[in-house]
């Protein structure tokens, strides 16, 4: 059995032949081109893919190749995997396998009788071989198609894959790469893509993945399964935030930032600098530039289009609209122009390559269980401050609580595996509601400021500004009736009791 470690990232089509220019190129000590088939099988049920197993046969020339391989691990990109290659002679043959259950599993007469082709990718190969010290990386561009049911997607992408080489040799080379295109990681296999245009199933926007973090851990080994996710969430957005106008997956992608940035605070006493600074500053970017995108999304869905719908005849409306979509517009293209520069891609890679350095060793032995309780303890403590500091007529001081609020829930996420489960959903329905109303709360509030700036001068406009203001003023005063009967429950919030027995979530 060999163990595959790869680094694949997207390539956009137009990016192709500026990434064949790139002078890096020429230090490779080989460089081979070869045109690839391969088919992927399965069952009807596809009870390979729900076991974590991919099936697939590449013709190399006039002979064919049988690869298994299994899920393994994959975090933001960069996978590592068991696999296993065998000649192929006309039927499929798993008695090389060295995991017994796998192979035994495999080799059932029923299931053998039922696999079946489900997807084909077809694409050429240009492979480059980089010496890194003891060891080397292999470097492959792929261009072509993925095609099933009639249907097919392009290919377009870089691999990195370790021959011997340290992981960090993979970063090295892709950040250099990443100096002159974009490079962003990939967190969709060609397989996985074959197995959705098999099905037909349309792209969604993607939620956060419930964590696994296991009590033995130690504090930085959960912060790197943490921080991983969250890269994770970010690039399952990442392909449909640029090619589909659904909000959703701009907004999906501000949490998976929300959360990372979260994760860097609450872990920030036992990180080493050199990890957490390179990522302060883009971090804040991004975050900026997807908040101005998302607020007027919500100006728009949330706040004018129910007073147009509640009002069809009134005249003023429709013009102070059609600004704030103009508006809207211009967010989105500034902010696709920054998902898809290549700065985009090198904060990823600088991220995944920190996050894949040898942890801090001065940290000895800390306890999760320990840590986890401390901080949030510390988190209640300042929200039940900020909480009892609020007042209903100041909207600041609401804003305040709704930033607690919002961090004590993202670490009661966080660590939720080590909770008691019952306990933790009560808490985390409390916050929820709380978060809720506030946020509400305080988009009503932005939406004078936002609406303001979009009419201008223009004295029609302003008029239609305070007409929308009129109409959610009884929303407004509902909100703020909730959030003073909700504030003396989050005063008194209990938070969940941590115990090793949640390790089954290891």
């Amino acid at each position: 059995m060999a163990e595959e470690v790869e680094l694949k990232l997207a390539l956009a089509e137009a990016d192709q032949a500026r990434f064949l220019r790139h002078p890096l190129l020429k230090l490779a000590v080989e460089r081979r081109t070869e045109n690839l088939d391969n088919i992927y099988y399965d069952t009807a049920e596809l009870s390979l893919r729900h076991r974590g197993i991919a099936l697939r046969l590449r013709r190399k020339g006039r002979d064919w190749l049988q690869t298994i391989k299994l899920a393994g691990r994959s975090a933001a990109g960069l996978s590592s995997r068991p696999e296993w290659e065998t000649p192929y002679s006309g039927r499929f043959d798993f008695s090389l396998i060295d995991q017994s259950g796998v192979r035994e599993w495999l080799q059932r007469p029923r299931l053998l009788a039922g696999i079946v082709p489900i997807c084909e990718t077809r694409f050429r190969r240009i492979s480059w071989r980089f010496g890194a010290g003891p060891g080397a990386v292999l470097v492959t561009l792929d261009r072509g198609w993925i095609i099933a049911n009639g249907r097919r997607e392009a290919i377009s992408e870089i691999e990195l894959e370790l021959d011997g080489a340290p992981v960090h040799a993979i970063f090295d080379l892709a950040i250099q790469f990443g100096q002159r295109v974009a490079l962003t990681p990939s967190v969709v296999s060609k397989a996985e893509r074959g197995y959705r245009l098999h099905a037909g199933t349309a792209p969604t926007p993607i939620k956060a993945e419930e964590l696994a973090l296991s009590a033995t851990m130690l504090p930085f080994e959960a912060f790197h399964r943490i921080a991983l996710s969250c890269l994770e969430h970010l690039q399952q957005n990442h392909s449909g935030a640029l090619s589909s106008e659904d909000p959703e997956y701009i907004h999906q992608m501000r949490v998976a930032t929300r959360r990372l940035r979260a994760a860097l605070r609450l872990f920030a006493p036992i990180l080493p600098e050199s990890l957490a600074n390179p990522l302060e500053a883009p971090l804040s970017a991004l975050m900026q530039q997807l908040g101005c995108a998302r607020d007027l999304d919500v100006l728009l869905s949330e706040i004018v289009d129910p007073v147009l719908a509640a009002l069809p005849k009134e005249p003023r409306l429709p013009a102070l609209s059609s600004e704030i979509t103009n508006r809207r517009y211009m967010a989105r293209a500034e902010t696709l122009a920054m998902l898809a520069a290549p700065e985009y891609g090198r904060m990823l890679l600088t991220a995944l390559e920190s996050l894949h350095a040898p942890p801090p060793t001065e940290q000895g032995r800390i306890d999760l269980l320990e840590f986890a309780a401390d901080r949030l303890r510390r988190l209640r403590k300042k929200l039940k401050q900020q909480s009892l500091a609020a007042r209903i007529e100041d909207p600041a001081s609401l804003h305040v609580m709704r930033i607690g609020v919002k961090r004590l829930r993202y670490a009661l996420e966080f660590f939720s595996p080590l909770a008691d489960q019952r306990a933790l959903q009560r808490a985390l329905k409390q916050l929820a509601t709380m978060q809720d109303a506030l946020g509400q709360l305080n988009d009503l509030t932005n939406a004078g400021s936002l609406l303001m700036n979009c009419a201008g001068d223009d004295p029609g406009l302003r008029e239609a500004v305070t007409l929308i203001g009129g109409w959610h003023g009884r929303r407004y005063a509902k909100l703020l009736k909730k959030i003073a009967r909700a504030q003396p429950r989050i005063t008194r919030l209990r938070l969940p009791e941590l115990a090793p027995a949640a390790e089954s979530y290891s």
